[in-house]
């Protein structure tokens, strides 16, 4: 049942990810990518990647996507159906992708000497002891990045919408 549950997520998260470069509607792309990140997610939760699975989901869906869609609504000017034009050099990127992918397959393939851990690593690294680290020893640093990020956030709307000036 995880092999099929597997597939079926590995499938739409590519299928998603091509879609986020195919896509001509920006806003489409942006969503396709929100899509990527949690077919993404399932697939650390089926690995017991429980802590990257919800970072995935927090920051990678939640803010990263949100704020994409934000940027594209605040910045884009006319119509959104013509604001992903057609590249007429996505033949290279095709050529370059498979080479590439061909490149990795074989170095895959043909290394059988991978560091596998004969048993399942148990000293710590789980959700909760990143949690109690996060909200203890480093509660500064992760208080400290939430304002920058909420601060970066209101920057690029003020720059986006621009400031009138009063006279």
């Amino acid at each position: 049942m995880g092999t099929i549950v597997f597939f079926i997520f590995a499938i739409l998260a590519i299928a998603a990810a091509s879609g986020v470069v195919t896509s001509r509607n920006i806003v489409h792309s942006a969503f396709y990518l929100a899509l990527s990140f949690s077919g993404v997610a399932v697939l650390y939760v089926l690995m017991n990647a429980d802590f990257l699975a919800a970072v995935q989901l927090l920051v990678y869906t939640g803010a990263v996507s949100i704020m994409v869609v934000f940027a594209v609504m605040l910045t884009l000017r006319g119509e959104v159906s013509d604001s992903n034009p057609e590249n007429r050099k996505w033949g290279w990127g095709a050529f370059i992708s498979v080479l590439l992918f061909a490149v990795i397959a074989l170095v895959v393939l043909t290394n059988s000497d991978w560091r596998v851990l004969p048993s399942a690593w148990t000293s710590g690294g789980s959700a909760e002891d990143m949690s109690l680290l996060l909200l203890s020893q480093f509660m500064i640093p992760f208080e400290a990045a939430a304002v920058l990020l909420t601060v970066a956030l209101a920057g690029a709307v003020i720059l986006a919408k621009g400031v009138k000036e009063n006279q």
